[in-house]
């Protein structure tokens, strides 16, 4: 059955495609293997607040999947999740508030190796829910099982290395030093309350970028996941609660800016963490009556071009275009989102590439080889398909034979040629399945579009020839945050710098800058005398400091 959404859609089509024709396609039914069926709903009926797992008996919100089910095509129910309102959300600001109690709370006052315990304790039970969290991000945003494995696993892999990263930041802190005349034992410690958005693409590995390192510094947490992969926090809410002192962490549902602005008016929040959209950043934070006390830690929109130069190897670089705009089908802010291509290669170029995207698999996340798999908002295949119709009425063409093909719940890449920059598709990030490709005779033209964007997080370049790569990286790491040579533009490994220039990220997210993203330098200062000295050797020799310690900790 044809829902209301596959309705619209093509009457939308009919209506407004001028230039080129889109097909609606029915989705082929496969059998489902049991060990991926959906058996029973997750009804998360509890949020966690002040280290209580309360139970929500008001409005809930249903999660439903656009992977279906059953031959005749209709969304699968996953479950609900409670439809919080204001009062709960300042009663988890509350609860956050007072277990860092102005700086004098248990956790942030804690001993090194009592954060880092508690961090070992709750990795150790989330390890035993891989499973389950694998399954319902396969459901929830349509990500291929690998995909799914790979991102439970990187983050397992992520805390760990966090937990390594900050030890040795104890270690390094772990002395006196003396300069004129003055004792300093410097160190860095915690923000304050922080609010933590994260994104539906990454709804664990980015969420846990932004919770984890803000956590292990000592800070206190309001957390709310992201509309599309909520259900998979919920096999961790045990262990969030069991693992961290009440009020720690605190994990509420509900309408983003329902939940944020009521939080944000109060003051009382000291950070935020977002990973999304520059436009809801802006509007959660104009919330906050003391914007000058608001550390902002941003990941937000990208619109990372990928140049292919004149002596490019073409084999290369089309597979890593391929994988940088299509892998988890351009939903990424790391996706290569348009291509610039020399004039001399175009024409090869976009045979190639376009045959390429042709013979990429659609299919349920769990299929053997699908590289394109279902989208999880219901209503991206409309909005693709409408900057699709926008850039063929200013010029370009469908050049690949399936772009654009759409089925209930999918639609087929679009390799788009020529592409206007007057058109929708330049100028936006798509975040979902079409390819925008613009030719260039002279490297200046991409470097001025670069210069000109509202984005600046990464470029691949592709091409061989050293006197002509020399300077065009010279010029791109001042308009970008990372080049990537003969590659196409990614994350990890999660050890090096993530971030990026204007509209694109505020602050640095990776294993080792994210801790002092979530921190300041804080130090004790002591004259060099004979009094202070004795002082200090006593504090040292009693370790009844928590600051003050010279500790190695193995």
């Amino acid at each position: 059955m044809k829902n209301h959404f596959a309705f619209y859609l093509l009457f939308f089509n009919q209506r407004t495609s001028l230039f080129c024709k889109t097909q609606f396609m029915k989705n082929t039914f496969k059998e489902i293997p049991n060990e991926y069926k959906i058996t029973s709903l997750v009804n998360q009926n509890t949020y966690l607040v002040a280290g209580e797992l309360k139970v929500w008996k008001g409005a809930t919100a249903e999660v439903h999947s656009t992977i279906s089910s059953t031959e005749e095509y209709k969304p699968t129910l996953l479950g609900t999740v409670p439809d919080l309102t204001g009062e709960e959300a300042l009663e988890a600001l509350n609860a956050a508030s007072k277990a860092y109690g102005r700086g004098q709370g248990l956790w942030p006052t804690m001993k090194v190796e009592g954060r880092i315990a508690a961090m070992e304790k709750f990795v150790v039970q989330m390890k035993t829910k891989r499973a389950a969290i694998v399954k319902l991000l396969m459901w929830e945003i349509g990500k291929t099982l690998p995909d799914s494995e790979k991102e439970f696993d990187r983050t397992v892999e992520y805390i760990y290395d966090t937990i390594e990263d900050y030890k040795q930041m104890d270690r390094d802190s772990a002395k006196f030093q003396k300069n004129s005349g003055v004792h300093a034992h410097i160190r860095r410690g915690p923000l304050g309350v922080v609010l933590c958005l994260g994104p539906y693409n990454y709804p664990l590995n980015e969420t846990f970028a932004l919770l984890i390192p803000a956590l292990i510094m000592g800070n206190t947490t309001v957390f709310k996941p992201a509309k599309h992969g909520v259900l998979l926090l919920s096999p961790l809410l045990e262990a969030f609660q069991t693992s961290f002192p009440a009020g720690v962490v605190n994990i509420i549902y509900g309408r983003g800016r329902t939940l944020a602005t009521p939080i944000m008016k109060t003051g009382l929040v000291d950070v935020l963490a977002l990973i999304g959209n520059s436009t809801s950043a802006n509007a959660i934070q104009a919330n906050h009556p003391q914007k000058n006390r608001l550390r902002l830690v941003l990941g937000l929109e990208a619109k990372n071009p990928g140049i292919v130069l004149s002596d490019a190897d073409l084999d290369l670089a089309i597979n890593e275009c391929i994988s940088g705009a299509t892998s988890f089908n351009g939903q990424r802010c790391t996706a290569l989102k348009i291509l610039y291509v020399h004039e001399d290669i175009v024409a090869e170029f976009n045979k190639r590439f376009a045959e390429k995207v042709d013979n990429l698999k659609f299919g349920n996340p769990w299929e053997n080889d699908a590289k394109l798999t279902p989208l999880p908002e219901p209503g991206k295949p409309a909005y693709i398909q409408e900057l699709i119709d926008d850039a063929v009425l200013k010029g370009a063409k469908v050049i690949n034979r399936r772009g654009g093909e759409t089925t209930e719940n999918y639609i087929f890449p679009a390799v788009l040629y020529p592409v206007s920059k007057d058109s929708r598709v330049f100028e936006e990030e798509q975040f979902g399945p079409v390819i925008p490709i613009v030719s260039f005779k002279n490297i200046q033209e991409p470097l001025d579009d670069m210069a000109a964007s509202n984005y600046g997080q990464q470029v691949s370049v592709f091409g061989s020839e050293v006197k002509t790569l020399a300077p065009l990286i010279d010029t791109l790491v001042n308009l970008v945050c990372r080049v990537n040579l003969n590659s196409a533009a990614q994350r990890g490994p999660d050890v090096y710098p993530f971030t990026g220039r204007k509209d694109s990220a505020v602050a640095t997210l990776s294993v080792h800058d994210a801790l002092r993203s979530f921190s300041i330098r804080t130090f004790l200062a002591a004259k060099d005398t004979e009094y202070n000295n004795a002082i200090l050797k006593e504090l040292l020799d009693k370790k009844t400091s928590n600051f003050i310690s010279t500790d190695y900790i193995l």
